[in-house]
Order: structure tokens, then sequence, then C-alpha cells
């Protein structure tokens, strides 16, 4: 029988010194290759362990043709089952970094709601000419059309009304309790 069948016909049968063997001859190269690829020993064990199990689950499940050696194929075996590993692992990383990701862009985001809320309350206590003069301005009209629309003497009235409605919304925010919350976080 050759060594190959040996180790096939143990690992079938599960003959602990079979077992031992494999694990005395192969080991060290797959704790080798996982050690290069960012695992450690225990990484290695369970590696080695699962790919011993995956291949005695597949000997006693159907018959297992390996084309070639006994040793190269339970490398491969582990190989890939330690890629499937490392792939896990980034996902899961990935996803942990995406999740507090999402985490900070919601926080962000009630933070902004909050101060919207307020600055939409504060807006409403302001003269009506004040809400239509800064609401043309947020909206991007040019001076000059404010001082069509109001009909201003000129573009220095219309910006002195600006800065005043401006100072009244900022004054009525800032003296709120909210504010200085919101400014905390």
């Amino acid at each position: 029988m050759s060594n190959d069948a040996y180790f096939i016909e143990g690992l079938r049968t599960g003959r602990e010194t079979v077992l031992q063997e494999i694990y005395d001859q192969f080991f060290s190269k797959v704790r080798t290759f996982v050690i290069q690829n960012k695992g450690n020993t225990t990484d290695a064990e369970d590696v080695f362990h699962n790919a011993l199990i995956q291949l005695y689950i597949r000997l006693k499940n159907r018959q297992l043709t390996i084309n070639s050696s006994f040793e190269a194929y339970l490398f491969t075996t582990c190989k890939n089952l330690w890629r499937r590993e490392l792939n896990k692992k980034r996902v899961t990383k990935t996803l942990v970094v995406e999740l507090e990701d999402k985490e900070t862009e919601n926080a962000f985001a009630l933070l902004e709601q909050e101060q919207w809320e307020l600055y939409i309350q504060k807006f409403q206590l302001l003269s009506e000419n004040c809400r239509k003069v800064l609401t043309l301005l947020f909206n991007g009209t040019s001076y000059d059309e404010i001082v069509e629309t109001f009909s201003y003497s000129s573009k220095v009235v219309a910006r002195q009304r600006v800065f005043k409605c401006k100072a009244k919304l900022t004054k009525l925010i800032k003296e709120d309790a909210k504010f200085s919350k919101i400014k905390k976080l």
C-alpha cells in the first residue's frame, strides 16, 4: 500500500496512529503557510483540523479520488479553508466599519434635523418682511431683484435689511436652550 493510500485509509477509518502521523508529517507546512498569511499557530491548528474533518466526511460519504499526492491534496484543502477564513474576517471588518460609518452618519443626520427644526422654529418668529427677504436671499435672488421686489431705494438699503434680518434670526437661535445643547454635540 502506498503512503497516500495508507493515509487515506487511516483517515477513513479514523485510526489514531495514522491521524498522528498525518499531523506529524504535514502540520508544520500548513502552520508556516497560515503564519505567513496573517494567521497564528491556533489558526493553523483550526484550519488543519477542519481540513481533516472535511476530508473524513468526504471519504465517508463517497469515494474520494485524489489525483495528486495526499500531502498536496491536504495542503490545498488547508489553503482554501484559510483563504475563506481571511475573506470572512475581511468582510466582517468591512461590515463593522460600514456599521460604524452608518451609525455616525445617522448621528449627523439627527443633528442636522435638530438644527433645521430649530432654524425653522426661529425663522417663523421673524417678521413677514424678514422671512420674505431671507427666503429670496437663500434662494439665490440677487440684491438687485430684492431692491425691485421690496421697492428699496438702493442695494445698500437691501443689504442693511438682510443684515438686520440675519442678525435677528441668529440672536433668536442663540438664545434658545436647544442651541447650546446642539452646539455641544
